[in-house]
């Protein structure tokens, strides 16, 4: 199957009419509570109708990766799954949360739209196989310590279980100690395997564990890397935004303030009518 082929069934299981091959994924990082995932989403939708952009929003129902155990990690997996429920519905979007166990899929499956394996988790055979057995979309997170040529690897391991509804998505590569450099490189390379390729563009600003146990980040990088990302031929972007990132209860530091979303599509559409 090639990836225009998978573009469509990616886009017909998602309720989308196909006018591009480019999707949005864009929420907050977790599930605080229900007034947070409903502006978050009210906002992004309104600008995604405005740019006619296939959107669906993400939003984490546990953070089961975090530097320290004192950090947030949710506030209960039935409570954060319902709000997740909620949102769906009153917004009409298909939505995105991540997993961390075989246990979680068929759970987050019964909510989720895609299921989304986080990076550091991207090399777990029985958590690929798991994710690929729901028959939901399956979003690769490209491991910070993964070259773009060893992710085709993962994506057989879910191809094996005869989905073929995968997505992957360039988050950055390790540089050093408590930081990440994105290469454009990974995009191109990831293309070639046939499946639709996302940029991530709060992920890729973060510094991880920077800041005494908790990751820092560079938000002011969003915008280049986004259009360099788009430029370069990705097939959509990852963006996680909040009302108010400095208040965040996750990710803070790198996600891009709900305020400066619609300048930031304002120009990515711009770049992606360019290509069409």
């Amino acid at each position: 199957m090639n990836k225009s082929h998978i573009f469509d069934s990616i886009f017909t299981y998602l309720g989308f009419k196909k006018q591009r091959n480019f999707l949005l994924i864009a929420g907050p990082c977790v599930i605080e509570n229900k007034s947070v995932a409903f502006k978050t989403c009210e906002q992004i939708k309104k600008i995604s109708d405005k740019y006619n952009l296939p959107f669906v929003f993400k939003s984490s129902y546990i953070k089961a990766n975090r530097t320290s155990g004192k950090s947030f990690r949710g506030i209960g997996m039935e409570k954060a799954l319902q709000i997740l429920v909620q949102t769906k519905k009153e917004f009409s979007v298909p939505v995105l949360t991540d997993i961390h166990s075989e246990f979680e899929a068929g759970i987050a499956a019964e909510v989720a739209d895609i299921i989304q394996i986080p990076a550091f988790l991207c090399r777990q055979t029985e958590l690929l196989e798991a994710a690929g057995e729901t028959g939901k979309i399956i979003n690769i997170k490209k491991g910070q310590f993964m070259s773009p040529e060893d992710m085709k690897y993962q994506a057989e391991k879910v191809a094996s279980t005869g989905n073929n509804k995968i997505l992957f998505t360039e988050r950055g590569t390790f540089f050093g100690y408590n930081n990440l450099v994105v290469d454009m490189r990974s995009i191109i390379i990831m293309k070639k395997f046939g499946y639709p390729v996302i940029f991530d563009g709060t992920h890729s600003v973060q510094m991880p564990s920077a800041n005494k146990g908790v990751s820092g980040g560079k938000p002011e990088f969003i915008e280049p890397l986004s259009k360099a990302a788009v430029s370069a031929g990705a097939d959509g972007l990852f963006i996680e935004t909040h009302p108010e990132p400095m208040k965040a209860l996750s990710d803070g530091s790198n996600m891009l303030k709900l305020d400066k979303f619609e300048l930031l599509m304002d120009k990515i559409v711009k770049l992606i009518n360019l290509k069409f």
